[in-house]
């Protein structure tokens, strides 16, 4: 049996990513501007966390789950008991599963604002964090070998993160003004 996962697994593979999406955000800063060239890989270093810590299973040793015993559908017990947080966030499952989505409703707000159609891309953006979310959920369901539990509540505190992030991110485009910053580099030449 091969085993795989862990919270180091995780670390790893968020640092891994981290560096890839720095390096990519300093190719990035040039043409775009520091602001949106970071918020960019921001965005996508965060998709990739999120994928990291809800698809790679929580100890290297959990072993092959039957068939016959994994859940046949998703729990639709909207809001009911959810487990505690592990190390991460002490507080609760329902607090992380909120927390987690909150970076990446932010900085894709942030990165879509310095083009005219950022109005339209960030409601079609947090549609698709929605989306990637219930993809989630669907895998977590699909492969019960990761030993994780499929549940609509998640997709909902999913989005509501995200939303939350989007508002955070319309703070974070009246503060940094993505737009600008790109020009003034131009108009200095």
């Amino acid at each position: 049996m091969v085993t795989f996962g862990g919270t180091g697994v995780m670390l790893l593979g968020i640092g891994v990513a981290g560096v890839l999406c720095a390096l990519l955000g300093l190719a990035l800063a040039r043409p775009l501007g520091w602001v949106s060239g970071f918020a960019i890989v921001g965005f996508v270093w965060s998709v990739v966390v999120i994928a990291l810590v809800t698809l790679v299973p929580t100890s290297p040793d959990t072993g092959f789950v039957p068939a016959e015993t994994r859940m046949t559908s998703c729990s639709w017990d909207i809001g009911g008991p959810a487990p505690d947080g592990f190390w991460i966030l002490q507080s609760g499952q329902r607090t992380l599963n909120t927390v987690l989505f909150v970076p990446a409703g932010a900085l894709l707000v942030l990165a879509v604002a310095r083009w005219r159609t950022g109005w339209l891309l960030a409601p079609a953006g947090l549609l698709g964090l929605a989306a990637y979310s219930a993809m989630i959920e669907i895998t977590q369901l699909e492969l019960a070998r990761i030993d994780r539990a499929c549940d609509v509540t998640d997709v909902i505190d999913n989005t509501t993160g995200a939303v939350f992030g989007a508002v955070l991110g319309l703070v974070a485009v009246v503060v940094l003004r993505p737009w600008r910053h790109r020009q003034a580099k131009l108009r200095k030449r």
